[in-house]
């Protein structure tokens, strides 16, 4: 099969919003929108049944109806409809891991923006286990707004800067050079006990950490930069928890980029407090990208 941007849909404005996402995203990239609906009381496909007494006539009616909305806004998008007999976590999983996968779009389900955060008892596992970047779109998202202006239009990617990035930023260059927009680089430092002094800090110490932490942002910024040189990249060092940092930098973004360890066997796979503070904060969509 060739690739595809897997939507998992649900019935739920928040999963309608991320199937809008992915098929501007599988527009731009050139790919198949693969429309995925898991059930597991889903019935075995029956031949000439009238709909009245088709068990799968409302599966299929969301799908088909998901399909007609979005190919009337990307009539040349190329859509393949998925009804899987499974539990949600499983066929998502699943799918995320099929060769074909570029990546696997949610839905997100926001509550008051003083305590807003993604939620759901299959999205977050899944999220924690995809071996493929899975991205969290809120339903907020869909709604008209006045477009943000040329500056805000960015991509933006939270760096560590502790082993390679190459699969975060692979994805993050590429998505900004899909879009057409710039990309920022964030690297968050929080300053060592010994650098404070009383009601400030030692600002020799935080010139010295950001001018070091700069070069080294540079450098794994490079051969990216020569790799996509019609993206125009900016970097930005900031001495603050990299939680935080990567938060504020996000706001009026397109879209947020993070990473997350692959687990290893034996260990329960999870999330740092990065990609954590990005899920649980963050206003725009977020990629969480798995890495080694």
């Amino acid at each position: 099969m060739e690739p595809v941007v897997t939507v998992g849909l649900d019935g739920s404005p928040e999963s309608l919003a991320a199937a809008h996402w992915a098929a501007e995203e599988a527009q731009r990239r050139k790919l198949t929108l693969r429309l995925l609906h898991a059930w597991p009381l889903l019935a075995p496909e029956p031949t000439h049944v009238p709909a009245e007494i088709d068990q799968n006539y409302w599966a299929k009616r969301l799908v088909r109806t998901a399909r007609a909305e979005l190919r009337a806004h990307h009539p040349n998008l190329s859509v393949v409809e998925d009804l899987v007999a499974d539990d949600a976590r499983n066929a998502l999983l699943e799918a995320a891991s099929a060769a074909e996968s570029e990546m696997l779009v949610l839905g997100s389900r926001g509550l008051e923006p003083v305590e807003s955060y993604f939620l759901g008892d299959v999205s977050m596992p899944v999220v924690a286990r995809a071996e493929r970047p899975v991205v969290l779109v809120r339903a907020e998202g869909r709604q008209q707004e006045p477009p943000l202006p040329p500056s805000s239009s960015r991509v933006v990617v939270a760096l560590k800067l502790r082993g390679s990035s190459d699969d975060l930023l692979d994805f993050a260059f590429h998505t900004a050079a899909a879009r057409d927009v710039p990309l920022l680089a964030v690297h968050g430092r929080s300053m060592p006990l010994p650098a404070h002094v009383p009601r400030d800090v030692d600002h020799a110490v935080a010139e010295e950490t950001t001018r070091d932490a700069r070069q080294r942002l540079g450098a794994a910024l490079r051969p990216w930069r020569e790799k996509y040189p019609q993206v125009d990249v900016a970097d930005s060092v900031r001495l603050a928890s990299p939680a935080q940092a990567v938060v504020r930098a996000a706001e009026g973004a397109l879209l947020l980029v993070v990473g997350r360890r692959r687990h290893r066997p034996g260990l329960a796979p999870h999330l740092g407090p990065v990609a954590q503070a990005a899920i649980h904060h963050g206003r725009c969509p977020v990629a969480v990208v798995p890495h080694d």
